[in-house]
C-alpha cells in the first residue's frame, strides 16, 4: 500500500497527517511548543522546535497507523506563513525566527511605501506591506542587527526550514514565496526589482516550486532519524491558508472558503492574479499550479464570540449560548456589534480599531446581544466578500465554511443570509496538513491534478441556502458599514491619546 504524509509546522504545534492513495486519513499526530515574546509586540520562535516536533510527529503517526516506513511515497509541507528564518553559509540558524504575528516592523512598512511608492509595490507584489509579512522583518534585521545580516546567506520560511532538515536542500513553494511580498506575483517568482530596491541578494533566496512539484528528497540522515526510507520525494505544498483551501476543495474559481476560527479568513481561488490596488486584500499564488488566491482576514471572528462568552457567560457552552437567538429578528432591534477587539486587518488595516456595541436601549436583552455578536462577525466577513467581488471575482458558486463557527446551524443560516450565498460544510476537517498531503499524492502521480483528487476526496456534508431574511440584511448591513468610518477618529483618539478628567 502507498501512503503520503502532510506536515504542518504551525505557530503552536507541528502536525503529521497520513493519507492513503484514495485521500483517506489513516493517522494524525502532533507535538506542541511555545513561542516567545521577548519584548512587547515581539513574537519569536526557535526553528529547532519545528524540526524536533516534526520528527516526533512523523514517528508517532507511522507507529500509530501501523504503516511501514518504506510504504511512504511522498511528503507535502505546509505551515505558518511570513516568518523569517536566517541561516549562515553552513546552514546554521543565526537568530530566533521572527513570526507572522510579530508587530515590531511598523517603521519598516512605512519605509517600504516611501522608498518605492505604495502603488508600485502593490502592482508588483500584490500586497500592501504590513507587519505580518517577511520583507519588513528582513529590513528590521538589516537596520537593527547588522551583524546578523552580515552573516546571513539563506532566507527561509518556517516550513521550509523543516524541508531543509529533511533533505539538506533549500526550496520554497510559490504560495509561501508570494507571502514574503518579495514576489512578482503575476510571474510567480522572485521580483528582481524588489530584491534590488531592498538590497537582498538573489542567492539568499531558494528556488521556488508549484505546490505539486517535487522539490527535493529525504536525506539518508533524516531517513535514519525517522525510520523511513531515504529518497522519499518532497513536494512544494503551500502556506497554511493555501493548503487549507486545498484541504476543503477550494481549488477552482467559483469556490470560496471561509475559516471561522479565532480569526476569520475568506479565501477565493482565481485563474488570474486579481490585485486590490488599495491593498486591502492579499493576493498570493495558490498551491494549485498556475492559480492564485485573494484573501481577506478578520482578526477577531470566533475570537469575538469567545471573548463575549468568557466575559459574560463563563463556563457556558457555545450551543447553550446560542440557544434562542433564532427568535430575535435580524438586526437585533437596532443593536450592532463591531468585532474589532484586536484591531482589524481587512478591510481597514487599522490597529487602533476597537470593538463596540452600538444602539443599545433598555429593551435589549442577552439574546439580542448574543445575536448581534454573530451578526457583527458575519458583517465583517461580508466586508471581505464584497471586496473580493469588487476587485473582479464575479463567479462565486459556493462558499465552503470550516472552523468552530461552522458547527452552528443558526450561524450558518445567518451567514448565508448576510452573504446571500449558499453555505456548505465538507467532510474534511484536518485543514492545512491534509492539503499538503494531497499535494504530495498528486505530485507522486497517483492523481492527475488537485482538482481531480479534491473531487474524489472532498464531499459536501451540509448545505444552507440564503432565506427570506436576505433583503432585510442588505439594509442592516448598510448601517453596519457606516459605523467604522464614523468612529474611526474616536478609536484613534482612544488608542493614542492620554485622556484624563
Amino acid at each position: 500500500m502507498t501512503y503520503f504524509i502532510g506536515i504542518d509546522a504551525s505557530t503552536t504545534a507541528t502536525k503529521a497527517l497520513l493519507i492513503d492513495r484514495e485521500g483517506k486519513v489513516v493517522g494524525v499526530a502532533f507535538q506542541e511548543y511555545p513561542y516567545e515574546t521577548p519584548k512587547p509586540l515581539w513574537s519569536e520562535q526557535a526553528p529547532s522546535l519545528w524540526w524536533e516536533a516534526a520528527k516526533v510527529s512523523i514517528r508517532q503517526v507511522i507507529k500509530q497507523s501501523g504503516v511501514k516506513g518504506d510504504e511512504i511515497a511522498g511528503i507535502g509541507l505546509t505551515g505558518q506563513m511570513h516568518g523569517l528564518v536566517l541561516l549562515d553559509e553552513k546552514g546554521k540558524v543565526l537568530r530566533p525566527a521572527i513570526l507572522w504575528n510579530d508587530q515590531r516592523t511598523g517603521p519598516q512598512c512605512n519605509a517600504i511605501r516611501e522608498r518605492m511608492g505604495k502603488e508600485r509595490f502593490i502592482e508588483i507584489s500584490g500586497n500592501n506591506p504590513v507587519t505580518s509579512f517577511t520583507l519588513p522583518k528582513i529590513l528590521w534585521v538589516q537596520e537593527n542587527e547588522p551583524e546578523i545580516w552580515e552573516k546571513t546567506r539563506q532566507i527561509l520560511l518556517p516550513k521550509d526550514y523543516v524541508r531543509y532538515k529533511l533533505t539538506g536542500d533549500y526550496a520554497m513553494d510559490r504560495g509561501g514565496g508570494s507571502g514574503t511580498i518579495l514576489f512578482d506575483v503575476g510571474k510567480r517568482n522572485w521580483s528582481t526589482e524588489l530584491l534590488e530596491t531592498f538590497n537582498i541578494p538573489p542567492a539568499y533566496l531558494p528556488k521556488t516550486y508549484e505546490g505539486t512539484e517535487k522539490t527535493s528528497a529525504v536525506s539518508t540522515q533524516a531517513a535514519d532519524d525517522l525510520g523511513i526510507r531515504p529518497r522519499i520525494p518532497l513536494f512544494g505544498g503551500g502556506g497554511d491558508q493555501q493548503a487549507s483551501a486545498v484541504g476543503t476543495g477550494a481549488v477552482r474559481e467559483g469556490i470560496v472558503s471561509i475559516s471561522l476560527g479565532t480569526s476569520g479568513v475568506i479565501f477565493a481561488t482565481t485563474d488570474s492574479p486579481f490585485i486590490d490596488t488599495e491593498g486591502r486584500l492579499d493576493t498570493f499564488c495558490h498551491s494549485v499550479p498556475n492559480k492564485w488566491n485573494l484573501m481577506g482576514v478578520m482578526l477577531s471572528a470566533g475570537g469575538s464570540l469567545r471573548w463575549y462568552r468568557d466575559t459574560f457567560y463563563k463556563g457556558v457552552s457555545y450551543d447553550d449560548l446560542l440557544k434562542g437567538i433564532e427568535g430575535v429578528e435580524p438586526g437585533c432591534e437596532g443593536v450592532y456589534f463591531l468585532p474589532y477587539l484586536t484591531g482589524e486587518r481587512t478591510p481597514y488595516a487599522d490597529p487602533n480599531a476597537r470593538g463596540a456595541f452600538v444602539g443599545l436601549t433598555v429593551r435589549h436583552n442577552e439574546k439580542h446581544l448574543t445575536r448581534s455578536v454573530i451578526e457583527g462577525i458575519s458583517f465583517g466577513l461580508r466586508d471581505c466578500y464584497e471586496l473580493i467581488k469588487a476587485v473582479g471575482v464575479k463567479k462565486i458558486d459556493q462558499v465552503r465554511v470550516t472552523g468552530g463557527g461552522a458547527k452552528s446551524p443558526i450561524w450558518r443560516q445567518i451567514l448565508a443570509d448576510i452573504l446571500d450565498s449558499e453555505i456548505v460544510t465538507v467532510n474534511t476537517t484536518e485543514g492545512a496538513a491534509y492539503g499538503a498531503a494531497l499535494c504530495a499524492l498528486v505530485g507522486s502521480g497517483e492523481c492527475n491534478s488537485l482538482e481531480e483528487v479534491c473531487d474524489q476526496a472532498v464531499q459536501v456534508v451540509q448545505s444552507t441556502e440564503p432565506g427570506e431574511q436576505t433583503v432585510a440584511y442588505n439594509s442592516i448591513y448598510s448601517v453596519y458599514h457606516e459605523l467604522y468610518p464614523t468612529l474611526k477618529n474616536t478609536f484613534t483618539r482612544i488608542s493614542t491619546e492620554k485622556i484624563s478628567n
